[in-house]
């Protein structure tokens, strides 16, 4: 009875490692609609994330039904317990990247970056996209040690939103308006965003395998 159980936790830990991954394609899709102000593509990414919203209210639905089946030692509480924090990370990730369709869908046929910030959400796209696949290989794997790496690989991510705002505090510089601003902040705070709950994953992992959580990365709920 035990081994169907953990043959049940598992299948939940991968059924949430592949929705990390949809969520990461998902922020690659926006962010090429972003770069090349592409509806069709935006349109693409917004109605992923319903599917994605879907799936995670079902992987909570299997994890509350193991719960309730039996009484879970130490161990299995602590793996449903994470599970259904990091399904709601995954959300958020799929959520976030539909902020950015949004935006593109909002102000097509015009391209929502002036050109000297398009370097810098080009890297924050890479970036991110690479912060989420790293939380679905530690997902996958299990791996503590590559989970907890993930934080420092959020460094870059920090840089990135630090130089974006340099660029928008340069009152002689911007000459976009207050409009674009906004838009471009709040573009930004997505990307963030994104990376900080691929970092969160990560620390989840780290709960799972070790029952311990390593330095506390703030999440916000935007």
């Amino acid at each position: 009875m035990r081994a169907v159980y953990h043959e049940k936790l598992s299948e939940l830990n991968e059924q949430i490692a592949t929705l990390c991954g949809v969520a990461g394609a998902a922020m690659k899709g926006a962010t090429e609609s972003l770069l090349q102000a592409d509806v069709a593509a935006a349109e693409q990414v917004m109605t992923d994330q319903g599917r994605i919203s879907a799936s995670i209210t079902d992987i909570e639905t299997q994890a509350v039904s193991l719960l309730s089946l039996q009484q879970p030692v130490a161990g299995e509480l602590r793996s449903i317990v994470a599970t259904v924090q990091i399904a709601a990370d995954v959300d958020r990730m799929g959520a976030l990247a539909a902020h950015v369709a949004k935006i593109v869908r909002r102000r097509h046929p015009e391209h929502v970056l002036p050109d000297e910030v398009t370097g810098l959400f080009t890297d924050m796209g890479r970036v991110a996209c690479e912060l989420g696949a790293s939380a679905q290989q530690a997902l996958a794997s299990g791996d503590a040690e590559k989970a907890a790496r993930l934080q420092e690989d959020d460094d870059e991510m920090d840089d990135l939103h630090r130089q974006l705002f340099m660029v928008l505090m340069d009152h002689g510089g911007w000459t976009h308006g207050v409009r674009a601003a906004v838009d471009v902040a709040l573009l930004s705070r997505f990307y963030e965003r994104f990376a900080d709950h691929a970092v969160e994953i990560g620390r989840r992992v780290v709960f799972q395998a070790t029952g311990a959580l390593p330095a506390e990365q703030e999440i916000g709920t935007y």
